[in-house]
Order: C-alpha cells, then sequence, then structure tokens
C-alpha cells in the first residue's frame, strides 16, 4: 500500500502528520488496513449478527428505562452509501448502536465554586479537558441523564469549532454536559476506540460541514444520529484500533525525528549567520557555503540568510576584499561635502526648504566600528527625504481620484514591491490634473518608503508617480541613484527599531524626524556599486534555494495527493 511504504519520506515536513493520521482512519473504516487480518480469521461473526445482538441489548435498556426510545431510523438507501466496504461489515446509522443526548440548558448566572463541573464547547478539545474557567454546578437527580461517563464522545454542536471531537478515555471528576454539546455513548458489543477513529474521519467532517450554514455553524441532533457508520465485526473493530494506534506512534515518532532534524538546521543556521555578522565574514562564509543545500530546507532559514546579508552590507562586511583591491577610491567624507554644498545651493535658489540643524553624532552612539573610507551621519545628509502631499485615501474627495490619467501610490502598493524584485510595477488609482495641483509627481527610480500602517516597508517606482503622505519619497544629490537601493538595504535593516517609534494605535505611524536623524552608516560611492551587484547575487542565490524549498514541497504534495487518490477512487 502506497500510503505504508512511504510514511517517513511523507513525514519529511512536520505539518504532513496530522492529514497522514486522517488517511489512516480513513483506509481503517474501508477495510484496507485488516486486508491480511480477514485473510488469517475468517470464521468470525459477521456484523449482522452483532447488530442484532445490539438492538436486542438497546430494546433491553429501554425496558429498563436505563436509555429512553426514540423514533425508528428509516433503513440506510444502496444509493447513498459512500463507499465499498468489506464482506461480513454492514452499514448502521449511529444512533442504532448509541444513545445520544444533548446536554443540560444551564443558567450561568447559578454557577457555583463548588460542585459538579460543567463542560461546555469551551472547555475541551481533541486533546482533552481545558483546565482554564472551570464552571460548576450544583449536582441534583435532574442531571442524572446529562452525566459524562468514561468512552463517551463528546462533539461540539455550535460555533467556530462545531464538529469537534474528545473521546473521553478517563474521569478525574463528575461531570455534566451543557445543552451545546453533544454526548455518544456507545451501546455493549461494539468497540468506543473504533467508533472514534469513525468520528474523526472525512466520512464525518463532511457531514458536519454540509450541516453548517452561512448564518449558523451548527450541527443538529438529528444529523448527529444520523451519522453513517461502517460496522465491522467485533473481533476486526479490535484488530483496527490496534492497528491505527501502532500506525499513529509510527508518524508520531517520525514527526519527532522530523521537528528535531528541523531544530537542528534552524540551531545551526542561527549560530552560522551570527558568526558572519559577529566574526569573521570571510571564514565563516566559507564554512557555510557547502552546506546551503543541506541546511537551507526551511524558507524561515533562508529569510534569516537575506536579513544577515543585509545586515552584513550595511556593515561593510561583505565588500572586505573589495576594498582590498579598490584602495584609491574616493571617501564617502567627500562625498558627503558635495552633497551638503549641493544642497545649500538648492536653498539659496529656493527649489528646496532649509532643513533643520541635526544633532552631531557622538561616540557614544556610535553602534559599531567602521571600515575606512566610511563614515557616520545622519540619514537626512545623504540626501532630499520628503512625504508626500496627495491625500490621504481616495473616499476623502473622489473628484481627486475620478477618471484620473496621473498614478497615485500608496502604502499598499509599496508593500506589494517585494513580490516584484523591490519595483512598484502596478497601482489601482489615479489623480486628475485637480489632484495634482495639490501634490507632486516623484520620477522613476524613487525611493518610496512608508512611515503609516506597514511601517518602513520599501519599493522603487518603475514610473512617475504622486503618493500620499503616509510615504516618504528619497531622491539623491550628486550621486548615483544606485544610493537608493542602499538605502532601501538600511531600512530594511532598521525596520524593527522603527516600528518601535510607531504608538500602539489602530492607525501606526512615524514622524519623518525619526528617519532625518537615523544614524547612517555611508559607504563610498564606488563601494555602494560594490555592495548592490554581490547583495544581488546573493539574493539570486536566495532564490534558488527557496525554488528548491517549494519544489520538494511539490514533490512531497504530489506524494500525498497519490496517496489521498488511492484512498478514495
Amino acid at each position: 500500500m502506497k500510503l505504508l511504504d512511504l510514511f517517513q519520506e511523507l513525514t519529511i515536513h512536520p505539518k504532513n502528520a496530522e492529514e497522514l493520521k486522517g488517511l489512516i482512519l480513513q483506509l481503517a473504516i474501508q477495510g484496507k488496513l485488516t486486508k491480511n487480518w480477514r485473510e488469517q480469521n475468517q470464521n468470525v461473526e459477521p456484523a449482522s449478527t452483532l447488530l442484532s445482538k445490539i438492538t436486542a441489548e438497546k430494546e433491553a435498556l429501554i425496558k429498563a428505562k436505563k436509555i429512553k426510545k426514540e423514533k425508528p431510523l428509516p433503513e440506510i438507501p444502496k444509493d447513498e452509501i459512500p463507499f465499498r466496504i468489506p464482506e461480513y461489515w454492514d452499514w448502521e446509522r449511529l444512533a442504532n448502536i448509541s444513545s445520544i443526548n444533548g446536554g443540560f440548558a444551564f443558567k450561568s448566572s447559578l454557577y457555583v465554586d463548588e460542585g459538579v463541573r460543567v463542560v461546555r464547547i469551551s472547555d475541551f478539545d481533541e486533546k482533552g479537558f481545558k483546565s482554564d474557567k472551570i464552571v460548576r454546578y450544583y449536582y441534583s437527580e435532574e442531571l442524572a441523564d446529562y452525566l459524562l461517563e468514561e468512552k463517551n464522545i463528546l462533539m461540539a454542536m455550535t460555533g467556530g469549532t462545531v464538529g469537534k471531537t474528545y473521546f473521553v478515555r478517563s474521569l478525574a471528576e463528575k461531570m455534566v454536559v451543557n445543552q451545546r454539546v453533544a454526548t455518544i455513548k456507545l451501546l455493549p458489543l461494539i468497540s468506543e476506540k473504533y467508533i472514534n477513529c469513525v468520528i474523526q474521519t472525512r466520512l464525518i467532517k463532511d457531514v458536519v460541514e454540509e450541516a453548517k450554514n452561512s448564518t449558523n455553524d451548527n450541527i443538529s441532533m438529528s444529523d448527529i444520529k444520523n451519522f453513517f457508520i461502517p460496522v465491522p465485526p467485533l473481533e476486526e473493530q479490535k484488530a483496527i484500533v490496534e492497528i491505527v494506534e501502532q500506525l499513529f506512534k509510527e508518524v508520531e515518532a517520525l514527526e519527532e525525528q522530523t521537528k528535531a532534524r528541523v531544530q537542528l538546521k534552524e540551531d545551526f543556521v542561527t549560530s552560522a549567520l551570527a558568526q558572519l555578522t559577529n566574526e569573521d565574514t570571510s571564514q565563516s562564509w566559507s564554512f557555510l557555503q557547502p552546506h546551503f543545500n543541506e541546511f537551507f530546507t526551511e524558507k524561515s532559514g533562508v529569510q534569516k540568510l537575506r536579513e544577515s546579508i543585509l545586515q552584513l552590507a550595511v556593515q561593510g562586511k561583505l565588500t572586505k576584499r573589495w576594498r582590498a583591491a579598490n584602495p584609491d577610491i574616493e571617501p564617502a567624507s567627500t562625498l558627503l561635502a558635495k552633497i551638503k554644498a549641493e544642497k545649500e545651493e538648492l536653498i539659496k535658489t529656493k527649489k528646496i526648504k532649509k532643513e533643520k540643524p541635526l544633532p552631531e553624532i557622538t561616540e557614544e552612539e556610535i553602534p559599531y566600528e567602521l571600515p575606512d573610507g566610511w563614515v557616520w551621519c545622519r540619514m537626512q545628509e545623504v540626501g532630499l527625504f520628503e512625504r508626500g502631499k496627495s491625500k490621504h485615501r481616495p473616499r476623502n474627495d473622489i473628484r481627486l481620484f475620478s477618471e484620473g490619467t496621473y498614478p497615485l501610490v500608496q502604502t499598499g502598493d509599496v508593500s506589494a514591491a517585494k513580490k516584484t524584485g523591490g519595483l512598484i510595477t502596478t497601482n489601482k488609482t489615479f489623480y486628475n490634473d485637480f489632484g495634482l495641483k495639490q501634490s507632486r509627481m516623484w520620477p522613476k527610480g524613487t525611493l518610496c518608503i512608508t512611515i503609516a500602517a506597514n511601517i518602513a516597508e520599501t519599493g522603487i517606482l518603475n514610473f512617475d508617480a504622486c503618493f500620499p503622505d503616509s510615504v516618504v519619497g528619497f531622491t539623491t544629490i550628486k550621486s548615483d541613484s544606485i544610493l537608493s537601493n542602499y538605502i532601501e538595504y538600511f531600512i530594511t535593516v532598521m525596520k524593527s527599531d522603527l516600528e518601535h517609534y510607531a504608538p500602539s494605535t489602530a492607525q501606526k505611524n512615524i514622524n519623518l524626524g525619526i528617519l532625518y536623524e537615523l544614524k547612517f552608516p555611508f559607504p563610498p560611492l564606488d563601494e555602494v556599486k560594490a555592495i548592490v551587484e554581490m547583495v544581488n547575487t546573493l539574493m539570486a542565490l536566495c532564490d534558488q534555494l527557496e525554488q528548491a524549498i517549494e519544489e520538494g514541497e511539490v514533490q512531497i504534495q504530489q506524494l500525498m495527493q497519490s496517496c489521498l487518490r488511492e484512498v478514495f477512487e
């Protein structure tokens, strides 16, 4: 059987464990797990005889007034049988092999500190009873019919978790069930554990999904009582439970091994990346590089690698060898002086406004030592940063945004740029001529930085556009536009720090002055070009690693789908 043969391969990803368990249960209730068992045990009592005994037992319990008599349910029509079952099995409705009760309508105002525990929907899940927010009620004889017993099956009847179940293996105290929880009490001569296996399969879950509707997530007592149950001979029920429990143990053991492998890889990745950023970068990189495909097998690890690459870039550690090969380049301080002189000229000609003086960076403020030729400065010193001037939202004035021809880039467009290689390539809103008078057009190549909603997202315009005051535009002075790429790396590295400046409100935002005063590690312009080229190369490597991970996930998913077809077709 393909599923059983591929166990180890399918559990490479921990998330597959639950789906594997579901497939095991589906195979179990179709009789496919016990094919060999049936060949070795051909003289067992058929399910039809077992069901006759259960019917007689139920009638005796009704006569003794231990359970209530209910209206007889119709036989299951042959054209409604969901799948074929082995010879000597039979189909039966759940209510004919059990007693199913709804809970008691407790008044929450009458809950007490001491008394019998009340089981509500929120008090249990598939793993067991929860220990928080326990409520209790005075016990009286009217609650006798709602007492929970060992080996009962609980099912949530309403709410967001409708259909969730729990098999009560043991009880530490007396419990009663409220009206939103159904209690399934199996009759003698049937395996409660086997029925619990059936209850957890798609056979039942599909009925629950069909019973729900758009306005009410609930399942009725009638739906539960009419569940179709494939009933094997009693001895085969026990064999099924034994095989399922053994296979579940194997899945869980493989799942733990997989989690341990993933954790080891994550620990290695974290340690290696820490060495990259804090120790000898070239030596650490030489050690890490041969192990890329072996250890970067999770997207979270590749994301950490991307973050480390950018951190190394703004620390000057990526270009250590490049500097050794290019000692005679213009230092960043010279370029910074040229930018300052050009700004003063633009202010004199009233093309830009005079900027407020920025505080000098003290030695105590410097976060790390920069390479020779680099300089610490405030970020506002390296170019022009300006907020957009358009209306923040189109609904503020419909005249500005209807039938327009001028693109308007908003925060969402900037955030989406990460999916298109950092370029802002699309927008859905357009300014008209009237709106443009209140704004300005930013040229293609402008670096956009969000300071509201998703803070410190970045993207570079691929067309001329305007944008609202929730977006900041950066343009260069006396330097190559490639500096925008380097600033983008720096903003990405600083993203978590910048988010701390945002107040805890529904509309998070930061002041433009915070960007102005950021301590900025400014490299020589020639080195900026080398950094951007190197980062692009390394990010392409990260793309390849992610692609390999995705291809591996697709292969596993194809295997899983193949197993699904084997089970359900």
